[in-house]
């Protein structure tokens, strides 16, 4: 299977996904994902002897309060490039992102887990690396207000030499912005939509957060 996909159409259509509430994948962005629950074990053992391709996607109702809660009609697939189990029998891996996608349909599959046919038509340009510029001076003057009010930390050094690319996704993925708003910067229709979208919400949140965390 390839490691580098340079077309949608070499994304495969079939894709398993984990359904997870306030958690976001980008093109190239990496999340670090602890599974445990079986039926996302053998999800991920499925995907290892296959193309390694899992789609995140957020449910439209908390996962918890239903069995196989209604998905948001936009997710991304992302690549398992960190593989590892621990003497319990959990796997800690990264998933970095490929590619976006619309659930043309959701199957019906006899497996533990969901799985959807994937429609990439709108998001060809995830698959192209460019150098993307940003107003990294708005974004910094956002980012401290938004951490100001809810007592958090930020690495200043790395929110000041990041890659754009790099800090859009770090920003976007970590900072704890409700579900909806996630899902808009997922579907932001460009980078720099992404962006202005990420600016807003660190300009306009003015909720209060319960204790001091960290952006690390």
């Amino acid at each position: 299977m390839p490691r580098h996909y340079h077309s949608i159409e070499e994304l495969p259509r079939t894709l398993p996904v984990f359904p997870l509430t306030g958690v976001l994948l980008l093109p190239r962005g990496q999340l670090p994902l602890n599974i445990f629950e079986p039926r996302y074990l053998a999800m991920v053992d499925t995907a290892l002897a296959g193309p390694r391709l899992i789609g995140m996607i957020q449910p439209t109702e908390h996962e918890n309060s239903s069995a196989k809660p209604p998905l948001s009609a936009v997710g991304c697939a992302g690549r398992i490039t960190a593989f590892g189990e621990t003497d319990d029998g959990r796997y800690l891996l990264t998933l970095t992102g490929l590619c976006r996608f619309r659930i043309a349909s959701e199957l019906d599959v006899m497996t533990p887990y969901r799985q959807v046919q994937a429609d990439y038509g709108d998001f060809g340009d995830d698959l192209k690396t460019t150098d993307h510029e940003i107003p990294r001076e708005r974004v910094i003057k956002a980012l401290k207000q938004y951490v100001k009010r809810r007592e958090l930390k930020a690495d200043w050094s790395s929110v000041t030499n990041a890659p754009p690319e790099t800090l859009v996704n770090a920003l976007a993925m970590l900072c704890p912005f409700e579900p909806a708003e996630k899902q808009a910067l997922l579907e932001a229709r460009s980078f720099d939509q992404r962006v202005e979208t990420l600016i807003a919400l660190l300009e306009m949140s003015g909720a209060e957060a319960p204790s001091a965390k960290s952006l690390n």
